[in-house]
């Protein structure tokens, strides 16, 4: 692939205009609102981003793990289809070094109509290679049954044929993360943990004048003047414009719930497209170091910010996997995660019917000018969606810049890095080096030089992934970081099979370390840690498991000697 990407940019530094504090507040550090805050910083306009749990805690961080193009929006949603397949091709390009093929495997099953349904679905992929080359894919094949089996033995036998077709997966919160360094790297000013309690707007005009925030770790307040806000918080968009003073309703989204299970290892090479007992489609994909049985599709009206799996969802995918392929029966789940994507509102539609299209509504119909929510879209075409409502805010500042995301790289994209040769420079495991080239593409060179100054921080702190003491310290000091689920969702710790028995208590004492808090602190969250990720995986145990399961987290209790922590407070309490 030819590259014309840059580093740098032309972009003029930012500044602020009017005499406010900034130009522009994002509220909400997802993907979104991270690529705004990247998208705007690049233009030269000042930016301050908002996140009041941790960047990608919600959809991004917790979605299928795929920029692929959605060959089933081909359907009733071509131009989705379309855009996302486009977009795919701009974030491979800016940071290849998250980007790993899945190649997918469609099982037809045997049936009455099945030479029927076998030949319409070879012109339904048809139509979808055209969309290939903008995401770099390779067009689909047919493949007879023993081709199939010879792909893939586990897979259940009696079927006419198959098909497969190509799509990308990605680590989510990696690209937030990069799109959020990226943004403070070019002037955005960055608030994890903090949420914006009230935006201010003119009794006379309605105009956005500034917003009001604390945060929720040490109850702080402050206050920043501006005269643009980007409602980006997801599903959480409606709650976000009520602080406005504006009606739910005026940012309403259909929030649908998706869960997926994860299991300890990769159970297969090739994705699997399969059919649930209600006839929607679900997959059983390999995903980095492990698989995944995803997804469903619920309208949900519960905590937003406790959004967990149930029993019933996760016998729902294993019933429906099983069917083709029978062996995930037998599979150790190790956890579950859950997500809320906040789709185009509409009444009625099926949950499987509603667009995946994106939409930006400007609140100055509402009296509120200078507030904007986006609602709807996929991690698939983030990109695209942040350059629209950044063109938005370029044309409110009358600015001439004209976006560059998709041609500058993002942190850690401008050149590979060769793990072999990294894991010889710092005689590490070959496996640790390659899943740290993985996460931090070229940066990683800032946690080799941490390496060869403190060679200590070579050993290994979580054994499954395998992720160094180094990298743990790397992502509290540069990456906002500040408790042991923050360094999860940027590393992977405690996400492999030991679910942070082997790990957490080493992580806690590490981010301690670093934020200069007193080691309770560092048992405390890490002992939180360990009962949330429980709490996921004993909705898929069996029996014995579960029985194994309780004695482990007595275990831990004792072994940390800490109290029990409050579960239903998302981030930890630190000293004012």
């Amino acid at each position: 692939m030819t590259r014309t990407l840059t580093r740098e940019s032309d972009a003029p530094a930012p500044s602020v205009r009017g005499g406010r504090d900034v130009d522009v507040v994002v509220i909400g550090g997802g993907v979104n609102g991270a690529g705004v805050a990247r998208d705007a910083a690049l233009r030269g306009l000042s930016v301050a981003l908002f996140e009041r749990n941790d960047f990608a805690f919600g959809a991004s961080g917790n979605s299928s793990g795929m920029i692929h193009g959605g060959p089933r929006y081909l359907t009733y949603d071509p131009a989705v289809t379309e855009t996302s397949c486009r977009d795919s091709g701009h974030i491979q390009a800016i940071a290849p070094h998250l980007l790993f093929r899945i190649p997918f495997l469609v099982p037809v099953e045997k049936s009455a109509s099945a030479k029927v349904m076998f030949t319409l679905m070879d012109a339904f992929f048809h139509a979808y290679d055209d969309y290939q080359p903008l995401k770099h894919g390779k067009p689909h094949a047919k493949l007879t049954p023993d081709e199939l089996a010879q792909l893939e033995p586990g897979l259940r036998g009696d079927v006419l044929g198959g098909f497969s077709f190509d799509e990308w997966g990605i680590d989510g919160p990696r690209l937030v993360i990069a799109n959020v360094l990226d943004a403070a790297e070019r002037g955005a000013k960055i608030f994890g943990g903090t949420t914006v309690e009230q935006i201010e707007r003119r009794e006379d005009t309605g105009e956005v004048t500034a917003v009001r925030y604390r945060d929720v770790r040490n109850g702080r307040t402050g206050r920043i003047t501006t005269s643009a806000v980007v409602n980006a918080t997801g599903a959480w968009a409606p709650i976000t414009a009520s602080g406005a003073g504006l009606p739910a309703t005026k940012a309403r989204v259909r929030g649908g719930k998706g869960i997926h299970i994860a299991y300890d290892r990769r159970l297969t090479n090739y994705a699997i497209a399969a059919k649930s007992i209600d006839g929607r489609q679900i997959f059983l994909e390999p995903w980095e170091n492990m698989s995944i049985i995803g997804t469903t599709d619920d309208d949900y009206y519960g905590d937003l910010d406790d959004v967990v799996a149930t029993s019933e969802e996760v016998r729902y995918l294993v019933q429906g996997i099983a069917r083709v392929f029978p062996a995930i029966t037998g599979a150790r789940a190790i956890h579950t995660y859950a997500g809320v994507r906040p789709t185009l509102y509409a009444y009625g539609p099926h949950e499987d019917g509603l667009s995946r299209d994106h939409q930006i509504i400007d609140h100055g119909k509402h009296g509120a000018k200078g507030l904007f929510s986006m609602v709807g879209g996929k991690l698939a075409s983030y990109r695209l969606f942040a350059e629209e409502m950044t063109d938005i805010l370029a044309a409110r500042f009358t600015l001439g810049a004209t976006c560059t995301t998709h041609k500058v790289f993002l942190p850690g994209g401008d050149k590979k890095v060769s793990s072999r040769e990294l894991a010889e420079r710092l005689e590490i495991d070959g496996v640790a080096a390659r899943r740290l080239v993985y996460r931090h593409g070229s940066r990683v060179e800032r946690i080799e030089e941490r390496i060869k100054q403190r060679p200590r921080e070579a050993v290994v702190v979580c054994p499954c992934e395998p992720i160094l003491e180094a990298e743990v310290r790397h992502v509290v000091a540069n990456e906002y970081a500040r408790s042991v689920e923050d360094v999860s969702r940027r590393t992977r710790l405690g996400l492999g099979a030991c679910g942070g028995m082997k790990c957490a208590a080493r992580c806690g004492q590490i981010v301690a370390e670093e934020r200069g808090l007193p080691p309770r602190y560092g048992r405390e969250m890490a002992l939180r840690f360990i009962l949330r990720q429980a709490r996921t995986r004993s909705v898929a145990l069996g029996p014995a498991q579960a029985r194994q399961e309780a004695l482990n987290q007595a275990t831990v209790r004792a072994e940390l000697g800490v109290a029990d922590v409050d579960l239903d407070s998302q981030r930890e309490s630190e000293p004012r």
